[in-house]
């Protein structure tokens, strides 16, 4: 049986649910990643009205839809971050307040919290997101960084985030972490610290996006090998490294889309990942969870790009074998 493709609602959340929803659905997706902003699920109505879950799915539903998984990468990204004015443009304005970083991440702490029961009452049982990180902005180690300051960075991930997971553990609902530059987790071994932070807890594992691996020269099938049962979600998205003696991957503090920058995201086939790998690395996890498109591509008109890549998921995408190839060749008695 085929995964279903859905499309994550992020870079479309501008446009009311309604519609995208007839979009997704003319373009042949099975459902939506719904994200927590926009109109497309917000986490205080669902927890204030009997019925606003009920009605999220039958948007869906009168589009031929489904939602496995919602996603709260905004307020995640306030957890544990360094908090400054950047912030204030994507927390909503309840998890904000007066701005004073702790009280920012406190609320951003109780909002998660707040998300995992949503996300049960809506039915699903993944939310995506980002952690934030207190320490990625010592990635350099200069000036001198010694251990013990990355070692209370992630002293600092787990005391904020273990509250969150015993919240997530009641309502029955996973966490899964997008690997990603910026946050607590950008690469295996910073994966695997994560997890240790957390005692390998199972209610925290993994948003696999293969993009934000393969720019910086991570094979991203490996980590699809190395954490088998911690692939709690999928997104499909590619990238290419563009590097031409003068720029870095470090970007050159180039916003997305320039031409000058040393890597960029690209629409799904288009860029540098290699998904026959990962399709092959998944099924060997038997993972069966969505294959959610986050389509984001400077160079593409988004309603070209989104229709273009459901049709190159279910092109790429296949079950694995149940049998060996070579079954027919043995002997019968």
């Amino acid at each position: 049986m085929p995964r279903p493709v859905t499309l994550f609602t992020g870079q479309w959340a501008d446009m009311p649910l309604e519609k995208l929803a007839a979009l997704a659905a003319s373009f042949g997706y099975d459902g939506l990643e719904l994200a927590c902003w926009g109109d497309h699920f917000e986490v205080d109505k669902a927890l204030a009205d009997k019925d606003y879950c009920r009605s999220r799915h039958e948007v869906l539903a009168r589009h031929g839809l489904k939602v496995w998984a919602i996603s709260s990468h905004l307020v995640g990204q306030a957890v544990c971050d360094p908090i400054d004015a950047r912030h204030k443009a994507i927390l909503p304005a309840r998890v904000w307040g007066d701005g004073n970083p702790e009280g920012v991440r406190r609320r951003a702490a109780e909002e998660m919290r707040k998300t995992a029961h949503a996300a049960a009452l809506l039915g699903v049982k993944v939310v995506n997101g980002f952690t934030g990180s207190s320490i990625w902005h010592k990635l350099y180690f200069f000036p001198p960084t010694g251990a013990d300051e990355i070692d209370a960075g992630y002293k600092d991930f787990a005391d904020r985030w273990n509250p969150i997971l015993d919240d997530f553990d009641k309502a029955g609902v996973r966490f899964a972490l997008e690997v990603h530059p910026g946050e607590i987790a950008y690469d295996l071994h910073t994966a695997r610290r994560a997890l240790d932070a957390l005692a390998g807890r199972a209610a925290f594992g993994f948003n696999f996006d293969p993009s934000h691996l393969v720019w910086q020269g991570i094979d991203p099938a490996r980590f699809v090998r190395a954490f088998p049962d911690r692939i709690y979600h999928c997104h499909v998205k590619d990238a290419a490294r563009t590097l031409d003696g003068e720029s870095s991957i470090l970007a050159s503090h180039l916003p997305f889309g320039d031409p000058r920058r040393g890597w960029d995201f690209r629409s799904p086939g288009r860029g540098e990942v290699d998904f026959e790998e990962i399709v092959r690395a998944l099924n060997h996890a038997r993972y069966r969870g969505p294959l959610s498109v986050e389509w984001e591509d400077c160079g593409m008109a988004r309603e070209h790009g989104a229709r273009e890549a459901c049709a190159f998921v279910r092109a790429t995408d296949f079950a694995p074998s149940g049998v060996a190839f070579d079954a027919a060749f043995e002997k019968r008695p």
